[in-house]
């Protein structure tokens, strides 16, 4: 599988990698063993980075993968887990918590160190104690070589700019905002590119949005977006092509995105995704279903606190 450069890190991902959230059940249950399988296939395909979080299952995700990973060389994949986000509503970025979490996450995973470390979900408190507290408290651990790189993640594009302005971080995790729907990280990749930030994309598919299976109750689309996305996906299988194909070949198409993380617990989705990104696009499929999604392209919802959300 085809590698590229992370930033200024040295590192080279897999532009497929593995997203654990579905380890931890965020989408539904899932078979211990067939979640297990999901991670070695993904290894065994040639994706070297496999992402994660406390967050995901509330310590289910890192705990299956610490089992997964018990017997893989630790040479032959990157691990990148988050911190901050323990519950839906529990959020701690205090300097204090920033080195427990680390510590917890490698008893979970089994690990000595961890290749990327990302403060989740900034959007939801003070942005102002990322700068000022736990991007230096990981600093501080980074330099113990518990964790090799350091950044942040979430959804709002706001979130990079603030941060970005006020400190420096080795890498960014966007989710939702480069897929069929949602282009708005293209327009700040010049800004993170300036800043010689690494660029990983996640959730191609916006939590089912863009495919045949049916969204998690949590899902925040609208009627209107519901009704545009299910209009493409049964245009695009009157083709004959799944649009969750057409999504995955889409997000892997932008070149200054390192890599598109997108996850399941079932090994044969993970199987299908690596042979879908061997495939051309069909480019007259896509701008047809850009067409029908043009009048909710870059539709986005409010997360977090309202002040750190974008305009």
């Amino acid at each position: 599988m085809e590698l590229r450069p992370l930033g200024q890190t040295g590192l080279k991902l897999s532009r497929l990698s593995f997203g654990a959230s579905s380890l931890g059940q965020e989408f539904r249950q899932v078979d211990l063993q067939e979640a297990i399988r999901s991670v070695r296939t993904a290894l065994d395909l040639g994706m070297n980075f496999i992402d994660t979080s406390p967050f995901y299952g509330r310590g289910m995700s890192e705990c299956l993968l610490g089992v997964a990973l018990r017997d893989v060389p630790r040479d032959q994949y990157y691990l990148g887990t988050k911190l901050g986000r323990n519950d839906r509503a529990h959020f701690d970025f205090s300097a204090r918590r920033v080195a427990e979490s680390v510590d917890v996450s490698l008893s979970r995973l089994g690990v000595e160190y961890l290749d990327v470390m990302l403060c989740h979900d900034i959007e939801f408190v003070d942005m102002s104690q990322i700068v000022a507290e736990t991007l230096p408290a990981l600093r501080k651990i980074q330099q113990q070589g518990k964790v090799r790189f350091v950044g942040i993640s979430g959804y709002p594009m706001n979130i990079f700019r603030y941060v970005l302005d006020r400190a420096e971080l080795d890498v960014v995790l966007s989710y939702n905002h480069y897929t069929l729907q949602n282009t708005m990280l293209a327009g700040l990749v010049p800004f993170l590119r300036q800043k010689g930030v690494g660029i990983m994309n996640a959730a191609p598919f916006s939590a089912r949005l863009l495919t045949n299976s049916p969204l998690p109750p949590w899902h925040k689309a609208t009627a209107e977006v519901r009704a545009a996305c299910r209009k493409a996906a049964e245009y695009c299988s009157a083709q004959g092509i799944d649009i969750a194909q057409l999504a995955v070949q889409f997000s892997l198409a932008a070149p200054d995105l390192t890599t598109c993380i997108v996850g399941s617990a079932n090994p044969d989705n993970v199987r299908k995704w690596a042979q879908w990104a061997d495939l051309p696009m069909d480019q007259k499929l896509l701008s047809e279903v850009q067409e029908i999604l043009r009048p909710i392209h870059d539709w986005h919802y409010i997360e977090g606190r309202p002040e750190n959300n974008d305009a």
